[in-house]
């Protein structure tokens, strides 16, 4: 998700109304997975993941396309743009299907090791220095994976292999995201993100496609968009109003908003190990994000 990095806040009052934005957020981004994983039941995955790029794709270029015409398109590195848009498309095939099987406050919590892998990939990949603090916290939070999934406790599902690689795979979209911020305006990458998902797919489309048979399932079909897009644009929004380290924290309302909509929805409550283990994966990760911008401080 590109968003500015120089916060545009003037007051407590701006600060508070970016907290506010990132927590609708990823309200929203509940609502999206909660939706794939109801879809699920009945509809292709593929064809779930299709929807919710079109009409991200659609809603983006409604705003951007009037506003900037074609000149929106134009990117200094196109082959960047589609990767990590390629990137963005499999974590969603991943996250829906992983979805489809899990409970959501699992996959939300064994998703959140991301910025830890973000943090560890930037070694090889952005040529940044991590020091023992950060390789330290990284490895607990790894081990408050083992503490979700408990290997040999029980039979652990193979669809926990697919959040791991989900969790992977985001971390390099981060990545990619972070190279495009200082080239690309972050309009272009925003419609490129959507809308190569889009376009992707349809080749597939008529061999996965079923019509859906009631109201709700069409309403959660084009709400798929809606949500994935007006989510990233809370998002971005709210970073305007206040910063990255004040903003991070907030980010894991995310497995607040799965636990509530899974309760609600399917009637899922974590267990207390995975309850444990997410906790364990949220203080790691504000613990590398904090060490982070220690090490910005004393550049």
């Amino acid at each position: 998700m590109a968003a500015p990095n120089t916060p545009n806040y003037l007051d407590d009052g701006h600060v508070g109304r970016g907290i506010l934005l990132i927590c609708g957020g990823f309200l929203l981004f509940a609502f999206l997975d909660t939706s794939a994983k109801v879809l699920s039941r009945d509809l292709d995955t593929l064809q779930i993941v299709w929807s919710r790029f079109v009409g991200h794709a659609v809603l983006v270029m409604l705003v951007l396309l009037p506003r900037k015409g074609p000149r929106v398109f134009a990117t200094s590195n196109l082959r960047l743009q589609i990767a990590r848009s390629m990137l963005l498309v499999m974590s969603t095939v991943l996250n829906f299907t992983a979805v489809s099987y899990l409970p959501l406050t699992t996959t939300a919590s064994i998703f959140f090791t991301a910025p830890l892998l973000v943090a560890a990939l930037s070694v090889p990949l952005l040529g940044e220095n991590v020091g023992w603090r950060r390789w330290s916290a990284i490895a607990v939070g790894f081990l408050g994976v083992l503490v979700i999934i408990r290997p040999g406790a029980a039979e652990v599902h193979w669809a926990i292999g697919l959040c791991l690689g989900n969790a992977l795979v985001a971390a390099l979209y981060s990545i990619a995201t972070r190279k495009l911020a200082a080239r690309d305006h972050s309009d272009t990458t925003s419609l490129y993100s959507p809308l190569v998902g889009a376009v992707i797919f349809l080749p597939v489309l008529p061999y996965v496609w079923t019509a859906p048979e009631t109201a709700t399932q069409w309403a959660l079909l084009l709400g798929l968009g809606v949500f994935g897009g007006v989510g990233h644009w809370l998002v971005i929004i709210a970073h305007r109003y206040a910063g990255a380290s004040v903003l991070a924290p907030f980010t894991y309302s995310a497995i607040l908003w799965m636990t509530i909509s899974g309760y609600l929805v399917f009637g899922d409550l974590p267990d207390q190990w995975t309850v444990v283990g997410a906790a364990i994966v949220i203080a790691s990760g504000l613990y590398v994000f904090h060490r982070e911008q220690v090490r910005k401080a004393q550049r």
